[in-house]
């Protein structure tokens, strides 16, 4: 057949024509020799054709440059499958073209169950159900975790023994055999250069399977048995011409497993999804933007991620996924910092210098060039008409406190009321009493004290509350909150509760945010009649890829210089047999006057966790380790009062030893403390040890941290040097994020996250790329009101109500 036919032809001539050309290539095992000159010149002829049905036209026009003559053999058969539905041919396949009928109440189309493609009963769709896959949707947004290349054809006598390899082969003999104790099929197999071995152990079916003379394809890695090439259990499939491979001779999909379902089973079935669904997929980017970023549509981006054509495809593919996944997220993030940024909502709060300078005169020290930097962003932010969302992150002991303490002032000194919330009743306590010592109030009458600083033309009230103080005590407290009489409330999630109401809140701060929820920083903000000016502190160290997307609605300051004067915490990790030279150090520094923290995992033994136990660790230490000195215990499990007794003994100086679980991992000061020793260590990620050592050091003496671990894996050990080898906190975060991964990177699961089947929140530059595209779409389109933002919108409002519990 000749590329040159004439231009002009009716529509139904020039279908059935395409069609014809079409059905031939297939029949030629896609060699590009249906026509003359080839496929590429024939199409561009028909394209000249004003009787060629758009469907086809969009076919051609998803051709790459280089044209069909470009392709691999696997991609042309994919794309004269799409072109010939496009013709109104239905592709061949072995898997039905359409669904099988469903019932009128049951979703169809992508949400429909996956109970509708063909071999998925009721019992293989509840092991579908255990990797999250309900509908065919799911199951098309499951993708493989890695691929086996499996792609190259080799013969048969070029084999090696530990390669990976895939061969076309005929079947001489396939047999049911006993190979050694156990049953399975024993096959005699050949190409036109040798013959080889196959196996299959505890599949003895497969015999029936394997006809002889049959044309199979088969993958896997090679040994040598007798001399004799040889596979065992590799994939495997029947060659048929002009069929895409699913098992063997291409990059193999390798997906998440369960009970029950084997890979064959998932890669048909994803498979008949694609074939029969993909082409419902609705892309959420807009064209413009995909063709600005180059990338892939989406329904080309989802079978590329399940059958790539090569690695690139695959690269490009999940790209596009990702973005796919961060976009939604990053815009949903800007619309929250939209929301609470309203100008024009939120009293402006400023501080007149003298005051300031006054206040500054009267500590001990002077701040840091970095805590002048991040006081000046916290002055500029709350001068404005519109509240402040600032987060203030930076290293146990690099002063946060006190340029948050600036802030309150400036509320007090404008009229309004201050509020801190911290995560436990010990941090809340340490900061009320930081906050008293700050502005020279007396703390010993109960939870309110007052100061009277020469700097302000009044008393300054503090106040303390908790869920551990008496009721009596905490509605005198509700009282004196709601008529203005305190001015900077101190305490826990107590002061979110219902009966708690301000006066005129105008600065609120939430400390080490990551025990908190987004939607509980909206609840103290929601406190004020007006909006709050609100700062988020962590001594937690965030890397850049998180807070994007973590805290991505709040400006960022950074205190990232540490106070003169302090000397860095010298590490060392023990290993087991010198753990009496850890106790005998640990006596020594106790000998000159210094105190210790113990850290313990757990507060009981666990039979699955061989870890030290706080309860159990504290009697063995008092009596079998130190029994000269005096130890006290603290932990999770006693209540608040105790646990304040056993603080305020270890402060007095009146116990050598704290033996504790991790409840010391915040809010605990005390500058006599110079040793930090760590019981089973390898059981805490980077950022917890790293907050653990920042309890001590906060002298002016040299401290010391210990890390104790019997049979650390080599994860942990990796985890134990670094420790040892730096004392920073944002190079530990970032180590710790990528060791760990961001669900486990506070030690408890981000509220607010949605779960990525492809992006990753330690893909700096996709984060990016996608709060840039972000912002440009919502500068242009700020309500996503135009048609091609519709899905995006669907989802930003999704993700926003997720995180915020408002409909949006």
């Amino acid at each position: 057949m000749s590329a040159g036919r004439p231009a002009r032809v009716r529509q139904q001539d020039a279908t059935v024509l395409a069609r014809k050309v079409l059905e031939l290539e297939r029949k030629l095992t896609f060699e590009n020799k249906a026509v003359a000159g080839g496929l590429d010149a024939f199409l561009r002829n028909l394209m000249k054709s004003e009787g060629v049905p758009a469907s086809l036209r969009d076919a051609v026009s998803s051709l790459p440059p280089g044209g069909y003559g470009s392709l691999s053999a696997a991609a042309r058969a994919r794309w004269i499958s799409g072109a010939l539905g496009a013709a109104g041919t239905p592709a061949r396949r072995s898997a039905p073209t359409t669904p099988r009928v469903v019932r009128p109440d049951v979703p169809t189309g992508i949400e429909a169950p996956v109970t509708v493609l063909r071999g998925v009963k009721e019992g293989l769709a509840a092991r579908f159900e255990n990797l999250g896959v309900r509908t065919v949707r799911d199951l098309v947004y499951l993708f493989p975790r890695r691929y086996n290349d499996f792609a190259n054809l080799r013969p048969v006598a070029d084999l090696k023994a530990g390669e990976d390899a895939t061969v076309r082969v005929r079947v001489w003999d396939a047999h049911e055999g006993q190979l050694g104790r156990i049953k399975g099929t024993e096959a005699d197999v050949g190409d036109e250069s040798g013959m080889m071995r196959v196996v299959w152990f505890r599949q003895p079916w497969l015999a029936k399977q394997l006809k002889t003379n049959a044309d199979i394809v088969l993958s896997g890695k090679v040994s040598i048995y007798k001399g004799r090439p040889t596979l065992e259990n590799p994939e495997w499939e029947l060659w048929e011409t002009g069929e895409e491979l699913t098992h063997t001779g291409r990059l193999v999909p390798v997906y998440p497993g369960t009970a029950g379902l084997t890979g064959r089973t998932l890669r048909r079935t994803t498979r008949q999804a694609l074939e029969l669904y993909a082409g419902l997929l609705v892309d959420p980017l807009p064209e413009e933007l995909r063709g600005r970023l180059d990338l892939m549509d989406v329904q080309q981006a989802v079978r590329q991620a399940h059958y790539p054509d090569d690695q690139d495809s695959i690269a490009r593919a999940r790209r596009r996924l990702a973005l796919d996944e961060m976009l939604p997220l990053q815009i949903s993030v800007l619309q929250r910092r939209a929301a609470w940024r309203k100008p024009g909502s939120a009293d402006g709060i400023a501080i007149e210098q003298d005051v300031l300078d006054s206040f500054l005169a009267t500590l001990p020290y002077k701040l840091t060039n970095a805590q002048h930097k991040a006081l000046g962003q916290l002055r500029d932010d709350l001068a404005q008409d519109m509240p402040m969302s600032r987060l203030l992150q930076g290293d146990v002991g690099s002063g946060k406190t006190v340029v948050a303490a600036c802030g309150l002032l400036a509320a007090v000194v404008s009229g309004h009321q201050g509020a801190m919330m911290a995560p436990t009743e010990i941090l809340a306590e340490q900061h009320y009493r930081t906050l008293c010592a700050l502005f020279g109030a007396d703390t010993t009458d109960g939870p309110v004290a007052e100061a009277t600083p020469q700097y302000l033309d009044r008393p300054l009230h503090i106040a303390l509350l908790t869920g551990s103080l008496r009721a009596s005590h905490k509605s005198q407290l509700y009282e004196r909150i709601e008529s203005g009489e305190i001015d900077i409330a101190v305490g826990t999630h107590a002061l979110i509760q219902k009966g708690v109401s301000f006066d005129n809140l105008g600065f609120a701060i939430v400390d080490e945010q990551h025990r908190f929820g987004v939607m509980q920083r909206a609840e103290l903000r929601s406190k004020a009649g007006r909006a709050a000016h609100m700062l988020v502190m962590t001594a937690t160290p965030i890397p850049r890829s998180l807070y994007l997307t973590l805290y991505g609605d709040l400006d960022v300051s950074v205190i990232d210089e540490m106070p003169p004067g302090r000397k860095p915490i010298e590490t060392k990790w023990w290993p087991p047999e010198h753990r009496q030279d850890a106790y005998e150090f640990l006596r020594a520094q106790v000998r000159t006057g210094r105190q210790a923290f113990v850290v313990c995992p757990l507060v009981e033994e666990s039979e699955t966790l061989q870890s030290k136990a706080a309860v159990q660790e504290y009697e063995s230490l008092s009596t079998e380790v130190f029994p000269e000195l005096r130890l006290d215990l603290v932990h999770g499990r006693m209540n608040a009062k105790e646990k304040d007794a056993a603080m305020q003994r270890f402060r007095a100086g009146e116990a050598d030893i704290l033996v504790s679980t991790a409840v010391v991992e915040v809010g605990i000061d005390v500058p006599n403390a110079s040793v930090m020793l760590i019981e089973g260590a390898d059981r805490f990620g980077l950022a917890q040890l790293h907050q653990f050592r920042g309890r001590v050091g906060r002298g002016a003496e040299q401290s010391y941290c210990l890390l104790l671990s019997e049979s650390p894996s080599m994860e942990a050990q990796q985890r134990l040097r670094l420790m040892e080898s730096t004392t920073d906190g944002f190079k530990l975060a970032e180590a710790d994020l990528n060791m760990r991964g961001p669900g486990e990177f506070f030690g408890t699961r981000q509220s607010g996250l949605p779960d990525f089947r492809i992006a990753s929140l330690l893909d700096t530059r996709l984060i990016e790329l996608a709060r840039s595209e972000a912002a440009r779409i919502l500068e242009d389109d700020p309500g996503l009101a135009k048609p091609e933002h519709a899905a995006l919108a669907r989802e930003a409002a999704r993700l926003f109500e997720l995180v915020t519990g408002e409909v949006h």
